[in-house]
Parts: structure tokens; sequence; C-alpha cells
């Protein structure tokens, strides 16, 4: 073991790698198609909705990796074990049934398409398109995941350098020959609050829930390096920050490109629509190509993480049933949930969305804080306990009308709008959490300082 962690002169190349890694695994196509729409909406106020965006895009899942490394946790189960066994374990599945098989899996294949492949074929041929499009994007997929010694090599040193350098030709085009000025003038979310606009617009990325699962695949691969114990910590760390720091810029400079566009676009229903215009525009013919080649790049390598992520815990949760078995079931799953359409799964993942944001970043917060105290336990449940009454209203918020309108819903939504600070903002859940926070811990600090009390001196 001390021949493997005593590598100083291939420190640096590990490091980038790793970071290649981190980025590869959940740089897909909501991180590429949500900024450009972002900066449509948000016109002459683009630099504070990015800014917001690049909280919930990047400081967010940021705070996952490091929750997932302070606690030495080896992945999610175990980061979530305070909050109860049962809890926990209820909580991966949500996890990773909507990073998985029911929503960010499939998203990727059906974005992918849709980008890449519709454009060229004729529309009465786009069911069977899609089908066995998704059928050779998941084939790849399964078999780049049951290579997990090669996992590294394949995600950090190639498939994410041809998306980098794909990206890279786009934006120095546009940004030597801009569309226009930036004097349109903002929608009306993004007049007053542009920055609380662009965080939640940054929910849409799923990555601070995603981070707390993909982890478990990012800490084998390391591990593979030869790093335990504190190097992995600081390896995994640096990484991060490296990783974040560049998706930032990529988020600035594609909230800017659509921000530009305005000049000679209309707002565009979609990111991924706006995208397409902006790159048909600057290489015309060869444009839709480039792109579809640039979406496909950036959801493979998300994919790849994100099926070997659930197999793992999957595998964890239930041991009986073997690691191949698990990938099997997720390939399979999202391939069939792939070809609903793009549409459908954006529409059914917006509720299920905005109630796991709040309960992964109150667990990513208790990590950080109050992991290593003796009553840790008590202050997760509690806050937790706190934060799941927001989020389920939350999540009936955003629910299609038929579930919203329902009297008794629309009824307990008024009176949630109406008395709960930041609700109608959609940060609903932040005050409960806090003071469930408050209360966990004073409660836990009380109930251990009295255990302790009637303990002989020797055992304090």
């Amino acid at each position: 073991m001390k021949e493997l962690n005593a590598a100083p002169k291939k420190s640096w190349g590990q490091l980038l790698v790793v970071s290649s890694l981190i980025f590869g695994m959940f740089f897909g196509s909501g991180n590429l198609i949500f900024p450009v729409h972002l900066g449509q909406m948000a016109g002459s106020n683009w630099f504070l909705a990015a800014l917001g965006f690049a909280i919930s895009g990047s400081l967010f899942p940021l705070l996952a990796i490091l929750a997932v490394v302070v606690t030495k946790s080896d992945g999610l189960l175990d980061l979530a074990r305070p909050v109860g066994k049962h809890a926990a374990a209820i909580f991966l599945i949500l996890v990773h049934l909507t990073i998985g098989p029911f929503f960010a899996t499939p998203r990727t294949a059906a974005t992918a398409y849709e980008m890449a492949v519709q454009p060229f074929i004729p529309k009465h041929w786009s069911t069977l398109g899609m089908l066995l499009f998704t059928g050779l994007f998941f084939a790849a997929t399964y078999l780049a995941a049951t290579h997990q010694q090669h996992l590294l090599k394949i995600v950090g040193k190639y498939l994410n350098v041809g998306f980098l350098a794909l990206l890279a030709i786009i934006f120095i085009v546009a940004f030597l020959k801009p569309m226009g000025s930036l004097a349109q003038t903002p929608t009306a979310t993004y007049q007053a609050n542009a920055t609380i606009g662009g965080l939640l617009e940054g929910y849409n990325t799923l990555d601070a829930v995603a981070l707390l699962a993909l982890s478990v695949t990012l800490i084998h691969a390391i591990r593979g390096l030869g790093y335990e114990g504190r190097e992995l910590t600081k390896l995994t760390a640096k990484a991060g920050i490296i990783s974040i720091s560049l998706e930032v810029l990529i988020y600035f400079g594609l909230v800017l490109l659509g921000a530009l566009s305005m000049s000679q676009l209309k707002l565009s229903a979609n990111g991924g629509t706006a995208l397409s215009q902006i790159v048909g525009h600057y290489f015309s013919s060869v444009g839709t190509l480039l792109l579809g080649a640039l979406v496909t790049l950036g959801v493979l390598t998300t994919a790849i993480g994100l099926v070997s992520s659930f197999a793992q815990d999957f595998h964890k949760l239930f041991p009986k049933v073997g690691y191949r078995t698990w990938l099997w079931v997720t390939t399979i799953l999202s391939f069939l949930v792939a070809n609903a359409g793009l549409d459908t799964i954006i529409t059914w993942s917006l509720p299920v969305l905005m109630l796991m944001y709040p309960l992964a970043l109150a667990l990513i917060g208790l990590s950080l804080t109050v992991a290593s105290r003796p009553y840790a336990g008590t202050i997760y449940k509690v806050t937790m306990a706190f934060t799941i009454l927001p989020a389920i209203l939350d999540m009936l918020n955003s629910a299609p009308a038929m579930i919203s309108q329902f009297t008794p819903i629309h009824t307990a939504l008024g009176i949630y709008h109406q008395y709960l600070p930041f609700a109608s903002l959609g940060l609903g859940w932040l005050v409960p959490t806090l003071i469930g926070f408050g209360i966990g811990f004073a409660w836990g600090a009380f109930r251990y300082a009295n255990q302790t009390a009637n303990l002989p001196e020797s055992d304090r």
C-alpha cells in the first residue's frame, strides 16, 4: 500500500484526471441547455441570474462532494444513516429513482436523440429512430459501466476531452462574433429577483442530489489509484474545487450566450431549442451535427456515472442481488422511460425534484456541520422532520394542474404561500429547516448533557 501512495510525481496528473471524472459525471444535458434558456429570460440581468444558477448548479454539488468526504461515508446510505436505518434506505431509493431510471438517466438519452438524431430523419421515422438510438445509447452505457476498473480512463481521459473541445469551439466563435448587445429587457421573473430565479433554475440540473449518489463511484475510482484516508479526502476536495470552478465558467458563458442571442432570436420554449438556433446561426448546416456530437458526449458520461452508482448502492442495500443484475435493471428501465419522450420526462420530473432538493440540501448541511457530534442523530431526525412537509407542499405546487388544483391541495397551498416566508419564491422549506435544526440541536445537547451527567467521572 505504501508503494501505491508514494507517487508524488504523478499527483498533479491524477488530480486533473479525477477533476475531469467529477466534471464528466454530472455535467450533462441539463447543465448545457438550462443556462442558455436562463440567459434568454434574464436578458440584461444575465450576470445576477448566472450567479444564482452557479450557486445551485455548482456550489451545492461541491458541498455534496465535501459532505461525503468529510463524513468518510462510503455512499449515500452511510451519509443518511444518522436519520435512521429505514429512513436512509428510503431516501437512497428515492434519490436513485429520481436521478436514475425514472427521470435523469432517461433524460440523457432523450435529449441526445432530440438534438443529435431527430433533425436528420423524417418525422414518420421518429419513433423507430428513438427506439434504435436509445437502445444503442444504453448498450454503450452498460458496457462502460461493467468495466469499473476502466471507468476513470473512459470518462476522465477520452469522452470528457471531446466534450470540452467541442464546447470551446462554440464559445470562441460566438464571443468573437457576438449576435448582438445585452439590452434585452428581462422577463418578469428576472426583473426583480434575478438571482433567486437563477438559483431555482439551477435546481433543474439535479446536481446536488446526483452528487450524493455519484460520490460512491467517484470514491471507488480514486481508491483504484491507491489513495485512502486523509489523502483520499484531500484529493477529492481539490479535484472537486477544480471541476466546479470550470463548471462555473461554462455556466456564465452559456448564460451570456443566451442573453446575446435575443438581439436576433425570439425567446425559445426551452434551452435545447435556443442552443440549436444559436449554433445553427454560427455554423449553418454543420451546426446541428456539431451540437449533436457535443450533447451526446456530455450526456453519455453522465449516464455511465448514474447507472454505475445506482447498481453499486442497490447492491449494497440488497446484497443478494448482484451488481450486474442491478445494472441490467436500471439500464432497461431507463431505456423504456426514455422512449416516452423528453417533454413527458421533464413534466413529471419537476414535482419530484421539488421534493428531493430540500431534503438533499438539509442532509448536506447536517453532514458538514454536526455529523461528528455524539447527539447528531437527534439533530438529523428533527431537522429532516421539519423539512419534509414544506418539501411535499412544494412538490404538490409543481405538480400538473389535475393534482395541484384539487380543492384540498389548492387550499393548503394557498395557506402555505400566505404564511410561510419565502414560499412564494419556491424556498418555503428554508425557515422550517432552520427551526428544526435549532430545536434538534438544543434537544440533542440537553439529552446528551443529562446522560453524561449521570455517568461516572471516568466514563465521561
